[in-house]
């Protein structure tokens, strides 16, 4: 996992949003590979890094999916897809536990979508109501402006341009040049690796167990 990792990340790194890039990424010598980390969390970063294998497009639809363990056609995700698929490869189902806390909590979630009771198609799914999850279950951690505090296997959430929220995973791997390391994400383009830490407003930084 970690070879096919680094080919990815290399194949990847030129495709990168982040403004605090110096140089381009456009060879191994951009990019610092680490040693394999056999961690919880170090495995939740390779299973990030192996989604990039699979072609996804962006597709928002509602989908109405199997209960537990549900996920929407392979083939299609936005960005929370990325961290739901990525938690379900170590085994953990975020659709089931957003929907049991929901179910015993339902009014500390956010009431964005005028509902009046839980909807396990697609509650996990929305980027405010995982942040929610991670805050009440002590996962949060401070937001700063220092790459070296965001971990692999980290969760990070942004504010985007029109107030839309944003979810990724940091891996294991590092820009050489502005110092971050990469997120596995999907902004539109699929789910791919970039160097996008800080080119938007980070609203959200976790780091979940299950």
């Amino acid at each position: 996992m970690k070879f096919i990792g680094e080919i990815l990340i290399l194949l990847y790194s030129l495709a990168g949003c982040s403004s605090n890039t110096n140089q381009s990424t456009n060879s191994l010598n951009n990019i610092n590979f680490k040693p394999k980390d056999t961690s919880f969390f170090g495995r939740l970063s390779d299973s990030a890094i192996s989604l990039t294998l699979q072609k996804v497009s962006y597709d928002p639809s509602y989908f109405i999916i199997a209960y537990p363990n549900g996920d929407i056609p392979s083939n299609k995700g936005v960005c929370s897809d990325v961290v739901i698929r990525a938690y379900r490869k170590m085994g953990i189902d975020l659709q089931r536990k957003v929907h049991e806390d929901m179910l015993a909590n339902f009014d500390k979630y956010p009431h964005k979508w005028n509902l009046s009771s839980t909807d396990k198609n697609i509650d996990h799914r929305r980027v405010p109501n995982l942040m929610t999850f991670f805050r009440m279950h002590q996962a949060q951690l401070l937001i700063t402006s220092l790459p070296s505090n965001y971990k692999p296997g980290d969760i990070v959430c942004w504010s985007l341009p029109g107030n839309l929220t944003h979810i990724g995973i940091v891996i294991d791997s590092t820009n050489l040049y502005s110092k971050n390391n990469f997120i596995v994400h999907n902004i539109g383009g699929g789910q791919v690796v970039q160097d996008c830490l800080f080119s938007f407003k980070i609203i959200g930084h976790y780091r979940f167990k299950g």
